[in-house]
């Protein structure tokens, strides 16, 4: 069992998220806590008096709400209603919110079975209960009596995964799946794991799952406000649907918060920067990459997605790396001047200029070079293409043969009369 503990200011939109989730189909309130009639009698206005009354008791504090879902591994889906509202209570009572008014909903809209509880930290006496360090001091020492008492499959047995990039297996496919619900998934992921410092370091991820995350329009009512709009994408990159606004998600992944954690970020990331140099030094240290393309499709098989930018006319002037297995993303002039797209080309020219058809051993192979091609062709426009292809069409034995692009003009003589 995993249990996760959220605090907010809006007793409100935390009671609406899970009762909007029953107006879907997609959650029952099962129990409550400390309520004078039973669950299944409860109106909303009940239910949001009662948290809201006792809150107004010390209105000293700010965030009031508390928001803790308790995660089942998936092979306990047939949990009966008894035994989670047995759990639920038992975790309240140890935790220190067994006085407390609570609601519990069971919900259906993820793999795992998992339940949410709804309460405040306000006591009827007015005090407050202390939140911090909560999760360390009472929650983990609960979740583990609680696995032994109910015979849970415990968090800390469960196999790790074997690495997979997640953008491959969890993209938001438009008109497939419902689009808030698939953006919120790939969100609480992306927004709490990875480690970016701008807007187009996090969108760098999120387009790997058809997602971005939009600022609006010079002088539009989006900029005005400070606000952030979600669009999903189609597999071409376009967006598609009604976008959605960030305070509309339970988590809030809103430009106000987003910033707060780009402060972060720039100390957490750095000890990731080396990975990703050592990585790339790696793969041209192996072989001969003369064209980018190349180098993304290494770096794949690494962990790393390679983002080039590229302007109309496909030249590329910018770079961005999503190492998956450290959660960091990185400009390529962020690691260092030579990971730049300037620097990375100018790496690919330097191998080119050694490069020869016939006669010297060669670090790519003709059939290589095609799959890499027909591989990124639909992706990846590149003007230097053309002379590769002349290089390997070439039949002469002329061992010494230079691309008439990299001889160097001979200057003429000037003669005095």
């Amino acid at each position: 069992m995993v249990a996760i503990i959220k605090t907010g200011h809006s007793t409100r939109a935390m009671l609406n998220y899970n009762e909007n989730k029953i107006k879907e189909g997609k959650a029952e309130c099962i129990g409550q806590g400390n309520y004078p009639v039973d669950a299944e009698r409860l109106t909303y206005a009940m239910k949001l008096n009662r948290l809201e009354k006792q809150s107004k008791l010390n209105g000293n504090v700010k965030r009031n709400t508390v928001h803790i879902s308790l995660n089942f591994d998936p092979s306990e889906a047939s949990l009966p209603k008894e035994k989670l509202l047995e759990i639920a209570g038992n975790y309240m009572e140890k935790i220190g919110f067994g006085n407390q008014p609570y609601l519990i909903y069971q919900h259906s809209d993820a793999g795992h079975p998992h339940i949410h509880i709804t309460t405040i930290n306000v006591q009827e006496n007015g005090k407050r209960i202390a939140m911090h360090n909560i999760g360390k001091d009472k929650s983990e020492p609960a979740r583990k009596e609680i696995e032994q008492v109910f015979n849970l499959v415990k968090a800390e047995n469960q196999k790790k995964k074997e690495y997979k990039p997640e953008p491959v297996s969890a993209r938001v496919q438009y008109g497939k799946t419902e689009t808030k619900k698939a953006i919120e998934n790939v969100l609480n992921f992306v927004v709490n794991n990875y480690k970016y410092t701008s807007l187009p370091e996090l969108n760098a991820v999120l387009k790997l799952y058809n997602i971005e995350a939009d600022k609006g329009t010079e002088n539009s009512r989006v900029v005005k406000y400070n606000g952030l709009l979600y669009h999903a994408l189609d597999e071409k990159g376009n967006r598609v649907g009604v976008p959605i606004k960030a305070s509309m998600f339970h988590d809030k992944p809103t430009l106000k918060n987003l910033k707060k954690k780009f402060a972060i970020n720039q100390i957490k990331r750095q000890p990731d920067k080396s990975r990703i140099k050592n990585a790339i030094d790696l793969v041209f240290l192996k072989g001969n990459i003369i064209i980018l393309p190349q180098l993304v499709k290494q770096l794949q098989k690494e962990g790393i997605d390679t983002i080039l930018r590229q302007n109309a006319e496909g030249l590329v002037y910018g770079v961005t790396f999503v190492d998956h297995k450290s959660k960091s993303v990185f400009n390529g002039s962020s690691v260092w001047k030579e990971y730049s797209a300037k620097g990375l080309q100018d790496k690919c020219n330097s191998n080119q200029l050694k490069f020869t058809v016939e006669g010297e051993k060669v670090a790519i192979s003709k059939q290589e070079l095609i799959e890499v091609l027909h591989e990124h062709k639909d992706k990846l426009h590149f003007s230097e293409l053309p002379k590769f292809i002349d290089l390997f069409m070439k039949a002469e034995n002329d061992y010494t043969y230079v691309a008439k692009e990299f001889r160097s003009k001979k200057k003429r003589r000037k003669f005095r009369r």
